[in-house]
């Protein structure tokens, strides 16, 4: 029995190309023994793509089309897609004309063989004649491959290529988790690839990139959400020397508030005690904000109720620690020669320890996760 590849087109506003792009996505399944499924999802285009594609539907069976009453973004059409596909093996296919479909015939083989779960046709992979063309957009897309791995701790070539394919049980799991809408889409989906614990292969395929003028759609912003998105739903899972890297960023926001505050309030003629106390609290409350921004998933165990009740644990048994030590440091004052911002500089350090093993072991405590295969 032949395996079925499901190619997911996101469209939007790809009149000028999406027939032409459709056919070179036809040509690849003639002579192979794969049957082929293309599920193209309109994203509310707006000049003529969604009558188009009407036309084209009817002539082949092979095409399903859905459509999006509003424009969500590419991430939001591929999740649509993901869902109602329903070949053996999903992939990603662009509505343009940058990438060569062909390249998917050397991708399945890996997955066809069972070697692979998820495969990534990198456009770095081997030297070949290509169309020279924007550095600070190749610099990006290197530059967020190489953090996404640095979290993920994925030997990835080309973490930002449209060209990705799954073994269809794989993409259907993780599709409900999605939750970018746009660009965010790639280091998002590699997260949840690489948490799965799947087994992923690359695979040199060739590029052909568009310029602005030609209808390329993604900017420097995505490039900057994307660097946000690693962060989001990499970095619980992240090597251990990576999570206390983002957390020496948060542990030096939360210092530098709550050395901000507590000599804001001592000016401002609040008695020391209350001082220590408030800044603590508000340093507190900027150090959780971040971790669940950022470094712990929110939520990764406990439901809100209780996150916030170990929470405010941790806060108490650091606030005591705190005040504890401010206050002794304070008191030896001649001795060492501390002014009192000093003495609250080496607590709230002391207490960057203490912060990180609590959030990690207490409050944010990660499931044992077993791979999806």
């Amino acid at each position: 029995m032949s395996n079925t590849l499901s190619l997911i087109v996101p469209c939007y506003n790809e009149a000028r190309t999406i027939e032409t792009c459709i056919e070179r996505v036809l040509d690849i399944s003639r002579g192979q023994t794969f049957s082929l499924e293309i599920v193209i999802v309109d994203d509310a285009s707006t000049d003529g793509s969604w009558e188009i594609l009407e036309k084209i539907a009817q002539q082949y069976n092979e095409i399903r089309i859905l459509k999006h009453e509003k424009n969500r973004g590419k991430g939001a059409a591929l999740r649509t897609g993901f869902i109602h596909a329903t070949g053996d093996f999903v992939g990603i296919q662009d509505a343009d004309a940058e990438y060569n479909p062909r390249d998917y015939l050397s991708m399945l083989e890996p997955l066809i063989d069972g070697r692979a779960d998820v495969v990534y046709g990198s456009r770095y992979l081997r030297p070949d004649t290509r169309r020279v063309l924007y550095f600070w957009h190749t610099w990006m897309n290197k530059t967020l491959t190489s953090v996404s791995n640095m979290f993920t701790n994925l030997d990835i070539t080309d973490m930002e290529t449209c060209y990705k394919l799954f073994r269809r049980e794989i993409i259907q799991k993780i599709a409900p988790q999605l939750k970018e809408e746009r660009f965010g889409f790639e280091p998002e989906v590699t997260a949840r690839v690489a948490e799965a614990q799947c087994r992923v292969y690359e695979c040199a395929i060739s590029y052909n990139p568009r310029t602005y003028e030609e209808g390329k759609k993604i900017g420097w912003k995505d490039g900057v959400h994307a660097l946000y998105c690693i962060f989001h739903y990499s970095a619980h899972v992240a090597p251990l020397p990576m999570q206390i890297l983002i957390y020496l960023f948060i542990g030096w926001v939360s210092l530098v508030a709550n050395m901000v505050c507590f000599v804001c309030l001592t000016r401002a003629g609040m008695t020391l005690d209350h001082s220590i106390i408030v800044s603590f609290i508000i340093s507190a409350l900027c150090n959780y904000l971040l971790c669940i921004a950022i470094l712990f998933r929110h939520k990764a165990r406990w439901n809100t109720g209780m996150e916030l009740f170990w929470y405010v644990i941790s806060v108490l048994i650091m606030g005591c620690i705190d005040f504890g030590i401010t206050r002794f440091l304070i008191a030896i004052v001649p001795f060492f020669m501390l002014h009192w911002s000093g003495a609250k500089f080496l607590s709230s350090i002391i207490g960057f320890i203490g912060n990180f093993a609590l959030r990690k072991i207490l409050v944010f405590p990660e499931r044992k996760r077993s791979g999806l295969t």
